[in-house]
């Protein structure tokens, strides 16, 4: 293993002798807890000294309680709680030099010299300051006799880390902030409610959703439950807007579509820099249209609830990160902010970012609006080109007539967001000319011919329904070629779109295989993956994972709570994956469970003594419950049964246990946000790398493709979508267990382990080294 000499773990990276302090300041948004709760155990584990900073910024000026060191048991029960326990505010005295005199007294009393922030943009940029400041606020403090020389030696340094929590996602340099998608969960709860009761009546609503200067959240809002329109201050709407909407929402009317939403972001402006109201909105449609017209203003809502899988799982990577960048941190390296790109931590500098959050408020200003959108990074503009790919269904007359007929199928077990894919996929390839058709129910549909043409309004409201509308099955094609090739013959299918499982993915493989006996699978062909299991190799994730997290997740903080009331138990619970882990591990470190068994890790039975002791020690501090998870197939003799047996037994006189089985409602469910967006996205990059290589077989009227890159998976790699031909995936696949060779998620089991205080080593060779942030992309290689 060519790692292990490389592999620098952070053994050496010691905390011992340092002080840490963490606040959370600023708007609150859910995730912040997770984030504090990271950042003070993995200081803890480290060997620092941990303090909370109550009330943000203000507590520190105010210090005296304000200041309070943190321990392990100081930070239980906080992961599943929104906003910020340890409380934030918006400090004006900071802002000024008296201000941040007191607060830098306050941290030398105590040591600290390393602070992990926790906050907007505004949070960030005052905790630079303070840092540039740091010396001359203690010559200052020594000339006045609050502290003497050697105090001021000690604490020459001053360190910073930044965690970027708002619900906003206005941060330029991260993909995701913490609180974005538990407020996305808020808003689409309320759209999917209100999509309900609106359907009973022919009504049009109008939603205002926060997210001040920033659209990310009505744009990805919008992406997800498929609203009509959709108004954001970085894309003003060209003048005459007003004629345009009402056109569209008319059109919609008469396509039976019983109900419109129109998604407004609280900052939504015309090329004038007029803001445009919900109010004006309704105005324009009972004046125009006559349409009987609601309007629902979000506000705080959207800042509430319990944090996503999504949000706790972002906030405790970030968290731990944070305390490795404060370690190896020095008087030469900038303040950084730990941030997320596509599926990796990075460290960026944190003026860049601001600088470049800055400027896009600049580029609004002086209404270049390409530049700003293209400013926001590359997630935001991704959700801006899919939007308008989907949203505008153009008269037949305008589409241009490819002449070809794409077929769309779902294939293995049902996983909520193949709805939204197939929806996308249906919708791009209307509008890029073709003629869409759908299977049902998977291959065996293909070959006994359940195949016919879909429509742009078939599709309509599909995003947020769960499960699969198509129908699938887990039947492969292997012994069906010769009706299949029928099949496609009959009906002129030129490429294949195949949404679903494992199964989807040997699917794709043997009909590639197959190619050499028949022409008929010389066609473009495409797999993108959909499973709770997350057990696709050449994807970091699939559609529907993420919902199924959320089950979990929700599952574990009821199971959690009930034993609030009950002291000293140990809840054992078995999540699905067939023989993949990533549900088990990844749901275990969302939930906080003390130990999770799975397949890919082997575990013996001096393990499982190992984890009970742990338990009984657990039971001894005021945490008195455990949270134990186990993947289904993790061992085939230590069942769920026998561990819960075992843990009953060797816990007697000192905590009982109780089991529980999720089975098959971590499959159903309405799609999560995370789901549906994904679904959307891929989907629609699916099709248009269907149209360039239908283009490109087209030889001689008729298409050919029998080349390795004709028939791909389409997968989230690190930081990139990717389009890997299947063939290429045969070696980094275990068959037999049905998951890939290498999973990246495991590099997070040592997280979940430190967080429940277990000794163990973390490799940090994938922790995120310090870039830059990068103004001018290159342009995209596929």
């Amino acid at each position: 293993n060519l790692q292990s000499d490389t592999k620098k773990f952070f053994e050496n990276l010691s905390g011992a002798g340092k002080s840490i302090g963490v606040l959370t300041s600023g708007g609150d948004a859910q995730g912040m807890n997770a984030a504090v709760r990271a950042v003070v155990r993995m200081g803890i584990y480290v060997g620092a000294k941990v303090y909370f900073v109550h009330e943000g910024y203000q507590g520190m000026v105010d210090g005296g309680d304000n200041i309070e060191e943190a321990s392990w048991e100081s930070v239980s029960s906080m992961l599943q709680v929104g906003g910020t326990v340890i409380g934030s505010a918006r400090c004006k005295e900071f802002r000024s030099h008296e201000g941040r005199l007191k607060a830098a007294h306050h941290l030398v009393q105590r040591d600290i010299t390393n602070l992990c922030v926790i906050g907007g943009d505004g949070s960030l940029t005052g905790a630079n300051l303070f840092r540039e400041e740091w010396s001359g606020l203690l010559e200052e403090l020594v000339q006045q006799g609050l502290i003497d020389e050697k105090a001021a030696q000690n604490n020459s340094e001053l360190h910073i880390v930044g965690m970027v929590g708002s619900i906003d996602n206005d941060f330029c340099g991260t993909d995701m902030t913490i609180g974005t998608d538990s407020a996305l969960h808020r808003i689409i709860e309320v759209v999917d409610a209100i999509m309900t009761t609106a359907q009973s009546h022919q009504r049009t609503f109008v939603l205002e959703v926060m997210g001040r200067h920033c659209g990310y959240l009505a744009l990805v809002s919008a992406l997800a439950c498929g609203a009509d329109w959709v108004l954001i201050p970085e894309m003003p709407p060209e003048d005459g807007w007003e004629e345009q909407m009402c056109q569209k929402l008319s059109e919609n009317r008469a396509d039976k579509k019983r109900l419109n939403i129109i998604i407004v972001a609280e900052g939504a402006i015309d090329s004038h820099n007029k803001p445009i109201t919900t109010d004006h909105i309704k105005e324009l449609v009972v004046s125009c249209l006559g349409f009987d017209t609601r309007v629902t203003i979000l506000g705080h809502v959207q800042r509430g609830g319990t944090p996503s899988a999504f949000d706790r799982i972002l906030a405790s990577r970030m968290g731990v990160e944070a305390v490795l960048a404060l370690l190896e941190a020095s008087a030469s390296t900038p303040a950084c902010v730990v941030s997320l790109c596509g599926n990796q931590a990075v460290r960026l500098p944190l003026m860049e970012c601001v600088q470049m959050t800055q400027d896009v408020q600049k580029a609004m200003d002086e209404k270049n609006f390409e530049e700003a959108v293209r400013l926001r990074g590359r997630s935001f503009e991704n959700n801006l080109n899919t939007y308008k790919l989907l949203s505008y269904r153009k008269a037949d007359s305008e589409l241009p007539n490819s002449s070809f007929n794409v077929a769309v199928l779902n294939v293995g077990a049902p996983a909520a967001g193949m709805n939204a894919a197939v929806r996308s996929a249906v919708r791009v390839g209307i509008t890029e000319g073709h003629k869409m058709f759908a299977v049902n129910d998977g291959f065996e549909g293909f070959y006994k011919g359940q195949i016919k043409e879909i429509k742009w309004g078939d599709v309509g409201g599909w995003t947020g329904q769960g499960g699969s509308i198509l129908g699938t099955k887990r039947t492969l094609p292997a012994k069906h070629l010769d009706k299949i090739a029928e099949q496609i013959r009959i009906h002129n299918i030129n490429a294949l779109l195949v949404i679903g499982g494992f199964e989807a993915f040997l699917g794709v493989m043997e009909l590639s295989a197959a190619r050499e006996k028949y022409n008929e699978f010389c066609v473009p062909m495409v797999m993108v993956p959909a499973t709770v299991s997350n057990n696709i190799p050449g994807s970091d994730l699939s559609i529907g994972a993420d919902t199924a997290l959320n089950a979990i997740t929700d599952t574990c903080d009821r199971i959690k709570q009930s034993a609030s009331g009950t002291k000293r138990r140990v809840f054992i619970i078995e999540t699905m994956g067939g023989y993949c882990g990533y549900l088990a591990s990844v749901g275990g470190l969302a939930a906080g469970a003390d130990a999770v068994y799975i397949y890919e890790e082997p575990f013996d039975i001096r393990d499982l003594q190992s984890n009970v002791e742990h338990l009984t020690e657990k039971m001894k501090t005021g945490i008195q419950r455990g949270l134990v998870l186990r993947n289904e197939n993790s061992n085939e003799n230590f069942t769920t049964d026998f561990i819960y047996q075992l843990y009953s037994e060797e816990g007697k006189g000192v905590f009982d246990c109780r089991k529980n089985v999720l089975g098959h409602m971590q499959q159903g469910g309405a799609p999560s946000p995370f789901d549906r967006n994904f679904g959307t996205k891929i989907a629609a990059k699916a099709i248009q790398w269907i149209s360039r290589k239908l283009k490109e077989s087209y030889k001689e009227g008729r298409v050919f493709a029998n080349t390795e890159d004709t028939a791909c998976l389409l997968g989230m790699r690190r930081r990139a979508m990717v389009f890997q031909p299947v063939v290429q995936l045969k070696d980094q696949t275990d068959f037999v267990h049905r998951i890939p060779k290498e999973q990246w998620w495991l590099k997070l089991r040592p997280l979940m382990k430190i967080l429940a205080k277990y000794k163990t080593s973390y490799d940090v060779s994938d922790s995120g080294q310090l870039e830059h942030v990068t103004r001018v992309r290159p342009k995209k290689v596929d």
